[in-house]
């Protein structure tokens, strides 16, 4: 399927997506605020994110590299690297259960169990001198009161349940043996074996070909229709945001600039960052004599976060970018389609300081 396919497929969703959300959130997110200790300086690297996510529903959080999307992932697990990192202020919640101010050992049972990761490189996430087999059993042997033999079966069982052929033969062989597919196919049965409530994948598909991609995408929505697992799919690629997600959060700079259904957000993206990640995605076209349009890159790079400065982040990459902006930082409000968006040429400010701008039309 076509990138330009997936983005007009995911506008058909949203009678599935509503009936399946229940917005009784088993995870919820609310003003989290993370900050990293440098040499020189205080870094906030997580600026008040805030997102809830329901069971069996999949959000998306989508940006470019160093916008935010990996630590919030890290953040979710407890595996925030202190020092030189730290929980400045914000909650997360495990369904009633604030999970900020459990111990380290409380949340080694968390782990695994009820929030389970998938990494973005298998091979250095797998041990190379236990098989594959061993792996997903120490899994499940962490977590629950089974034998080793018990444990194996299970290992099997997660081996088959992810499309791995041969699962008794595979569940031998060591990580270096297995193709780059077959190895993130392992890493989503030991994040999936002790059937968590939620699974974040932290871009899954990372290094991979197209076609093995889909078939790693096709898998995470099969084994969620199976489960009803929640997911956090991290990725910088709007097509599989597209394909999977339920509701999407874009990222940029240490905050969510822009967050709602994806259907809403694909078909009517508010924020000039969103409309520039949506039109670097590669179009094919339906007919060979269609002129073909051409892509069209985001200028700049992602700024520092040690020198963002009191405006707007995307102000310096923005072609509606007007003096309010860089002197100001835009609230998350809810912009003219009724998602949230952080940008001036949405609110009350933009009238009155820009009048002669024209909203979504960027």
């Amino acid at each position: 399927m076509g990138e330009t396919d997936k983005l007009t497929q995911s506008s058909q969703k949203t009678e599935a997506n509503t009936a399946k959300v229940d917005h009784n959130f088993i995870l919820s997110i609310a003003n989290l605020v993370v900050e990293f200790k440098t040499r020189t300086d205080t870094v906030r690297v997580l600026d008040h994110v805030s997102f809830d996510i329901s069971k069996g529903e999949t959000l998306g959080i989508v940006g470019e590299s160093g916008c935010g999307k990996s630590m919030t992932a890290l953040s979710i697990m407890g595996l925030i690297p202190s020092p030189p990192g730290r929980l400045v202020s914000g909650s997360i919640k495990l369904g009633e259960k604030e999970i900020t101010s459990l111990s380290a050992e409380q949340m080694r049972h968390i782990r695994g169990s009820e929030i389970s990761m998938i990494f973005q490189e298998p091979m250095s996430s797998l041990n190379p001198v236990f098989t594959v087999g061993e792996q997903i059993a120490e899994a499940v042997r962490l977590h629950e009161k089974v034998s080793s033999k018990a444990a194996m079966s299970r290992a099997i069982e997660m081996l088959k349940a992810v499309d791995i052929p041969e699962p008794e033969v595979r569940a031998k062989a060591y990580p270096h043996e297995l193709s780059g597919g077959m190895r993130q196919r392992v890493m989503i049965a030991i994040g999936l074996a002790c059937r968590p409530r939620i699974l974040i994948a932290d871009e899954p598909t990372t290094a991979l070909d197209a076609t093995v991609q889909a078939q790693i995408f096709d898998l995470l929505g099969d084994l969620q229709r199976e489960t009803d697992t929640a997911i956090v799919l991290i990725t910088h690629d709007m097509g599989a945001i597209a394909e999977l997600a339920d509701n999407v959060a874009v990222m940029y700079a240490g905050r969510i600039v822009e967050q709602g259904p994806v259907e809403v957000i694909l078909s009517n993206p508010q924020h000039p960052y969103t409309q520039g990640l949506i039109e670097c995605v590669p179009h094919l076209e339906a007919s060979p004599s269609t002129e073909r349009k051409p892509l069209i890159e985001i200028p700049g790079v992602v700024p520092s976060l040690s020198d963002l400065g009191a405006g707007c982040a995307f102000a310096p990459r923005c072609a509606n970018c007007f003096g309010h902006c860089l002197t100001n930082k835009p609230s998350l409000e809810r912009g003219t389609s009724g998602h949230l968006v952080a940008c001036h040429l949405y609110t009350e400010d933009h009238v009155n300081v820009h009048p002669t701008a024209s909203p979504g039309t960027v």
